[in-house]
């Protein structure tokens, strides 16, 4: 069983992302050469939790996944299919756990309190 025998997007969850990405023929410039397989090389990352460094080549060579990954984040590209998705019940594995989330072990003693701004990003949507 191979990488691509575990992918998780469904056609059905692919044409509700699908809209809210860039890249691809409505845009101009450059486009990816396949944004569902883009995002599903994320998916496997947040799923595995694994270091960029070990993406599986089936995805693309992991650095320029990476930069495209940020570039999208710098864009609020996630938020967006973030909000499309969020009525979804098959998407719960994308439900962060405080139980698998590790903090540095210095993120405890942090002076004058923790001071939460909104992305400029996320705000401006």
């Amino acid at each position: 069983m191979g990488v691509l025998d575990r992918l998780i997007l469904s056609d059905n969850q692919w044409e509700r992302i699908a809209p809210q990405v860039i890249g691809d023929e409505r845009t101009r410039g450059s486009s990816g050469r396949d944004n569902r397989m883009f995002v599903e090389a994320v998916l496997w990352i947040v799923r595995t939790g694994s270091p960029w460094r070990d993406l599986p080549e089936v995805f693309g060579e992991w650095n320029s996944v990476f930069r495209r990954f940020s570039r999208w984040s710098q864009k609020g590209i996630w938020w967006r299919i973030f909000a499309t998705m969020s009525d979804d019940p098959d998407f719960e594995y994308l439900i962060v756990d405080s139980t698998i989330v590790r903090a540095h072990q210095h993120a405890a003693g942090a002076k004058k309190g923790l001071k939460i701004r909104p992305l400029a990003a996320h705000a401006a949507a």
